[in-house]
């Protein structure tokens, strides 16, 4: 039983004959008596008593209210994606990193919400390995990460390189780049404490430690980056955060970059051979062309293309 059979019956029906239907339809009279045929032998009997006038059998009767509502369904979702394809409706599903807040978010959902008011969002903001997770499992349709993250089953598209810096409240400790090993001194303040074995920055910084035979121990941990800074204000240690936030975060603070300069690169990921929705694809869309204005603006960001 298809759609197109479903329509001639209900055509046939309304039109009061085959040959009306077919006008209507812009049919052949053969086409539309040979689809209600094949209905007939899937149903296993016939729908129409022949003769001058059409008139439904039993079985005709009971059907058309269902061929009538299968045809409305069939409609009303070809309505919603179509108000879909064209931003009228539907929901970008589009997990964050949790700095995300200090690049993009409030900018971001502004113009996408003044430009596509009818579209729904959901943001949730979690550490870039959770939002790798949720994206694996489709939970999310797509997410903006921190790399490096676990890439089995998704695709990754670089967008930006953000530099992490060293932040003290006392200007002596910023005056010339920080090696590793004064670094492996200090009394850190480090943030993603629910996460710090699989944060994206805390990993890059263990991997470099452990090639020169060093560890990192922080002296404190929080869940935030803005409780670190907090507390990095207080005199009570010392941090390392991307300068992005540094920008709109840390009044007061002085940074400076590491001897061997560490970066977060921040990319998009999706679920390999998922399609995207049509707003979450326009919601990447703005998401990279925002990140391209900010690196613009940063002397300590780089836009990354796409073999880089």
């Amino acid at each position: 039983m298809t759609l197109i059979q479903l329509l001639y019956f209900v055509s046939a029906v309304e039109a009061g004959s085959f040959s009306a239907a077919a006008e209507r339809l812009r049919l052949a009279t053969p086409s539309v008596s040979e689809q209600i045929r094949r209905l007939e032998r899937h149903v296993g009997t016939a729908l129409f008593e022949r003769g001058r006038v059409l008139q439904l059998t039993d079985a005709g009767r009971a059907l058309l209210p269902q061929a009538r509502a299968t045809l409305r369904a069939a409609e009303e979702a070809e309505r919603a994606v179509a108000d879909v394809r064209g931003l009228k409706g539907g929901l970008a599903n589009f997990g964050l990193f949790r700095n995300a807040d200090y690049y993009l978010v409030g900018a971001l959902v502004e113009t996408f919400l003044r430009e596509h008011p009818q579209v729904r969002l959901r943001l949730p903001g979690q550490n870039s390995a959770e939002v790798a997770d949720a994206v694996r499992a489709g939970r999310l349709e797509a997410g903006l990460v921190v790399l490096p993250v676990d890439d089995e089953s998704l695709t990754v598209a670089s967008i930006m390189r953000d530099e992490v810096r060293y932040v003290s409240a006392d200007p002596r400790r910023t005056g010339r780049p920080v090696p590793l090993e004064r670094l492996a001194r200090q009394n850190l303040i480090l943030y993603d404490a629910a996460w710090a074995g699989l944060d994206p920055t805390r990993r890059q910084l263990a991997a470099r430690m452990q090639t020169r035979g060093l560890t990192v121990v922080p002296h404190v941990e929080v869940e935030r980056v803005e409780g670190a800074l907090e507390l990095v204000r207080r005199g009570l240690g010392d941090t390392i955060a991307a300068s992005t936030v540094l920008r709109t975060r840390a009044p007061g603070l002085h940074s400076v970059s590491l001897q061997e300069p560490l970066y977060d690169e921040i990319a998009v990921i999706q679920r390999r051979g998922a399609r995207l929705s049509a707003a979450t694809a326009e919601f990447i869309r703005l998401a990279r062309g925002h990140l391209h204005r900010l690196a613009e603006g940063n002397p300590y960001a780089h836009i990354l293309g796409p073999n880089e």
